[in-house]
């Protein structure tokens, strides 16, 4: 499905005249500007002005732009020009008396070069002006989610039917990329979590070289990158006998991300659906076990805004897709985390993932 970058960076302009004063943005994170533009090479800078909008990047790219790229105004530096100098020359040529800039991409020393090489214009620091506008998906953005959770889900499949106890958390980490490149994936969305027995409490433990039969209990947390969209997902391997306390911490985790996924409706307060979980995860005396936020929005990016967190503002919206992950986490026992991707519709939500996730669902027999 095609993709409007047009409609997109009219939706910014609008953003924009709220900030009064300015004339043009300059948007320098690169995520933003592929949103922005489609532009997918690392460099580059975007000036958005009322009529006209200039990409800048340099002449690594150039071929690469004119066939990604459509409807801007392409300026190209050589090597004997700073992509600052640049910037400079068409905001001056533009005779702006004031940007907005993202204050989160520059940093201070950036900040000091372009203030004293742009004397005269007021730079505006302004946060979140094109990841406010991330925050919601159209209808390209979300195929190409769908297809990615396709490719995570298929590459999951096979690992799983695959599993040995003699291989190796890293093993079973390089595995799954592997499958899901051989399914389509650009690659990884983040680098996987695989986490053996006691290792499964380590939320973002780094796989090693742990042998899958040294403990009957395998946490794994993988994520697709196809078409530029991201997936995430998370879910607990049994490969022996499935212990009563095992199970009880299973369903109270299972019990507590299925209440928060039902509280999932445009309008619903962020903050409200994490503690419906962090609540029946309190109830059953694991509180303390729970320590991270439910859940995170995700797109180009794995994390993106809205957060569902005891500390989040504001509300879900139609077109958001957020993870639903609680846990509980017990050193020197194991950790048990569920995690679905979840799309806001107009009336409620649509859950997008399906692997199997009940308890009888957990037990694999290993190879």
């Amino acid at each position: 499905m095609k993709r409007n970058f047009k409609q997109r960076r009219s939706n910014l302009k609008k953003a924009i005249k709220s900030h009064s004063g300015a004339s043009a943005f300059l948007v320098t994170n690169i995520k933003n500007i592929c949103y922005l533009t489609g532009f997918t090479g690392s460099s580059a800078y975007l000036l958005v002005t009322p009529k006209r909008d200039y990409l800048l990047s340099d002449t690594r790219y150039q071929s690469q732009l004119q066939t990604e790229v459509s409807g801007l105004e392409i300026e190209i530096r050589d090597s004997s020009t700073t992509m600052l100098q640049l910037t400079q020359r068409i905001v001056k040529s533009l005779k702006c008396d004031a940007i907005l800039f993202e204050s989160d991409s520059i940093s201070k020393s950036d900040f000091d070069r372009f203030e004293s090489e742009l004397q005269g214009i007021e730079l505006i620091g302004t946060s979140g002006l094109v990841e406010e506008l991330r925050a919601i998906k159209d209808k390209s953005e979300i195929e190409a989610i769908r297809k990615s959770i396709d490719v995570n889900q298929r590459a999951f499949n096979v690992i799983r039917a695959q599993l040995t106890s003699e291989q190796t958390e890293r093993t079973v980490a390089h595995n799954l990329e592997h499958q899901m490149r051989d399914f389509g994936a650009k690659g990884c969305a983040f680098d996987p979590i695989v986490g053996v027995g006691p290792r499964a409490a380590l939320p973002h433990g780094r796989p090693s070289e742990k042998r899958i039969g040294e403990s009957p209990i395998v946490l794994i947390d993988w994520g697709a990158e196809v078409d530029l969209y991201l997936s995430d997902i998370t879910r607990v391997l049994v490969t022996g006998k499935i212990t009563a306390r095992f199970a009880k911490i299973y369903n109270v985790v299972l019990k507590a991300q299925l209440a928060a996924i039902k509280k999932i409706r445009p309008g619903a307060n962020l903050k409200t659906i994490d503690s419906t979980a962090r609540r029946i995860i309190e109830n059953a005396g694991f509180g303390k076990y729970f320590g991270h936020s439910l859940g995170h929005s995700f797109g180009l990016e794995i994390h993106e805004k809205p957060n569902l967190s005891p500390a989040s503002k504001g509300t879900l919206e139609a077109g958001m897709v957020v993870t639903v992950e609680p846990g509980i986490y017990i050193p020197s026992f194991a950790g048990v985390r569920i995690e679905d991707d979840v799309l806001v519709t107009p009336d409620g939500f649509e859950v997008l993932t399906d692997l199997p996730k009940e308890l009888d669902s957990c037990t694999v027999d290993l190879n």
